[in-house]
């Protein structure tokens, strides 16, 4: 049992029964009143997001999640594979479970997948990514008209924007969060 006090980012929290994930957190004292917390959750199962506020102290109940870092194998058609890096056991999450992570992932690439109870309830991917263009159209000199971008395909096969000078297999880092393009990566 932690109070709305100590909420933090990333804590999750068990509200009547469901898992929900603290994304954002505000203490507010207004010059009337009782001072509260004005936060917004999301459900780790769901992906629903919803504004919720607490009064400043009230006890609220913590779920106990433990995260472990694991290795991503391989996807069987049937789910996705990771490793343990610790004991080496396999688990393989759903395609719900691993939600939007998957248009990121790479086989041997390191994720923190969380459980609660021996179950998996989330992935966790770094801020960014490295991924390989495999289709742009040539950008032309002088076209502007969008703004200089265009769009790509990467090895995962999400599309992203890319500057007009970015061409076919090159590496470029992408916000996991967002999927916007940060850069070219030269190694």
């Amino acid at each position: 049992m932690a109070t709305s006090n100590d909420l933090k980012n990333g804590m999750v929290l068990n509200i009547e029964g469901q898992l929900w994930a603290v994304i954002d957190f505000q203490h507010v004292k207004p010059g009337k009143g009782a001072a509260f917390v004005r936060s917004k959750l999301k459900n780790v199962m769901t992906g629903k997001v919803v504004d919720k506020t607490f009064n400043a102290g009230v006890k609220v109940e913590t779920a106990n999640v433990d995260k472990r870092n694991m290795t991503y194998l391989y996807n069987d058609g049937e789910g996705f594979i990771f490793m343990d890096a610790e004991t080496f056991d396999q688990v393989t999450l759903s395609e719900a479970t691993v939600g939007d992570a998957v248009n990121y992932l790479l086989e041997n690439q390191e994720a923190v997948v969380a459980m609660h109870e021996g179950n998996p309830i989330y992935v966790e991917l770094p801020a960014s990514v490295v991924l390989l263009v495999t289709y742009t159209e040539p950008g032309l000199q002088g076209d502007r008209s969008s703004g200089g971008t265009k769009p790509a395909t990467v090895e995962t096969g999400l599309q992203i924007q890319v500057p007009l000078f970015l061409e076919n297999n090159t590496k470029v880092r992408v916000d996991t969060r967002t999927g916007d393009y940060l850069g070219r990566v030269t190694e």
